[in-house]
């Protein structure tokens, strides 16, 4: 089964942290891919922008309309994704306890089933 491990970003709490706990966090990130490369079970990782770069499309009266920013206005926003595939649904919680933005208090790591995927391994 295909997880994605949506990694919750803060941008208040990340601000927050010293230097050297966001290169902790940073470098985690390195050694985890690592493990899960080992382990077989990386398909992909993405790191997104943050929400201000983004644009928002909607249909209006059969005409896109586009306007800048986010979507809605939240003081947390996904910030990247591991996608992965593994065995369990335990699996994949372990596998998101591992990332190091878990550990940072005010972070989290949202983990959910891919129901659909095209194009993927």
């Amino acid at each position: 089964m295909k997880y994605l491990l949506i990694m919750q970003m803060n941008p208040a709490v990340w601000e927050a942290l010293s230097p050297e706990q966001r290169d902790e966090v940073m470098n985690g990130h390195g050694a985890f891919m690592e493990t899960i490369r080992a382990s077989g079970e990386m398909v992909a990782t993405h790191a997104l922008a943050e929400p201000a770069q983004s644009v928002v499309v909607r249909g209006r009266d059969g005409v896109p309309v586009v306007t800048d920013g986010p979507f809605l206005e939240s003081k947390e926003f996904m910030g990247g994704f591991y996608l992965v595939e593994c065995e369990t649904r335990e699996r994949a919680v372990e596998l998101a306890a591992m990332i190091p933005d878990a550990a940072v208090d005010g972070m989290a790591i949202e983990v959910r089933e891919v129901v659909f995927s095209e194009g993927a391994r």
